[in-house]
């Protein structure tokens, strides 16, 4: 969900940051958008772009927005910069007679990685949280430390951070001597 319901005010390309907002725990976070996805998501982007402005011309082009922004700032929900990332094919029709877009629906893309797994033939159990935790335990092996890890998943306690270094517990077989860097 924290991936779906980006809004494109979200993705900061110059930063290289994605805010994610209202994700674990109910937090919003910045993470890092990787400079290789930067490209196809611009393309991406650019697309979404020309179906907003192909929905506007109809007449439609809102989303929802969150709480009370809406009453605040009447023109937001069609405003390109709150716009989801990754919206639905089709629009929504609501009892009021509104029609806009809403994000990709979350069963698409879970059925989607599980195919994906399956035809990788990985013999293993892989769902969108998976993602989550291969981004911590790449990070510890990368050599970051727990403190910047905690903040880009949004722990607030080190010790949920803390988990991820199991797996680097290989034993001696994973570890070099120092006299081997000489």
């Amino acid at each position: 969900m924290e991936c779906l319901q980006l809004r494109v005010q979200d993705v900061d390309f110059a930063a290289s940051t994605v805010i994610v907002r209202h994700g674990k725990g109910g937090k919003d976070r910045r993470t890092v958008l990787p400079a290789t996805l930067k490209q196809e998501l611009q393309k991406h982007l650019e697309t979404v772009r020309a179906l907003h402005i192909a929905d506007l011309k109809d007449g439609w082009g809102k989303v929802t927005l969150p709480d009370a922004l809406e009453g605040k700032y009447p023109n937001a929900a069609a405003d390109w910069r709150w716009q989801w990332v990754f919206p639905q094919a089709r629009r929504w029709n609501n009892e009021f007679g509104r029609e806009g877009r809403h994000h990709v629906d979350p069963s698409l893309v879970q059925r989607s990685i599980q195919l994906a797994s399956l035809k990788a033939e990985l013999g293993k159990r892989v769902t969108c949280h998976t993602f989550r935790h291969c981004f911590a335990t790449h990070l510890l092996e990368s050599g970051y430390d727990i403190r910047t890890i905690q903040e880009l998943l949004g722990h607030s306690d080190p010790k949920t951070t803390m988990i991820y270094t199991h797996v680097l517990n290989r034993g001696p077989g994973g570890v070099h001597s120092p006299l081997d860097r000489m």
